[in-house]
């Protein structure tokens, strides 16, 4: 299994920008992605990248998120500009193979607000 560690969250503005980082130990996972959870939301998929480079946006973050892998270092951004205040969530870095997710980070905290 893959350890994840997350980190980069914080306060932001709207309008601002932020980067979150993952950290993964053990094998290189076939996809790695990122997922959020609002208070009172289930839990949603914002953006993953598989080994070979595909990419998937959920479409409330397409142009404004930016999902990257270095495969070398086993590690995961996710570049998030233009925040709005719904993007407020809990941010989890997630790993696992081409169908599921079987590995989570313990999630680092994301608030936009004025």
């Amino acid at each position: 299994q893959v350890q994840l560690v997350e980190s980069g969250g914080g306060f932001v503005e709207p309008g601002g920008s932020l980067r979150l980082f993952c950290n993964a130990s053990g094998s290189i996972p076939y996809t790695m992605g990122w997922h959020r959870q609002a208070p009172g939301n289930q839990r949603e998929l914002v953006a993953s990248r598989g080994i070979g480079g595909e990419i998937e946006y959920s479409e409330s973050v397409k142009l404004r998120f930016v999902i990257d892998r270095n495969i070398g270092q086993n590690t995961m951004t996710l570049d998030m500009s233009d925040l709005k205040p719904e993007d407020t969530a809990v941010y989890f870095c997630a790993a696992g193979s081409a169908w599921t997710f079987d590995s989570w980070g313990q999630g680092t905290q994301v608030t936009v607000s004025s």
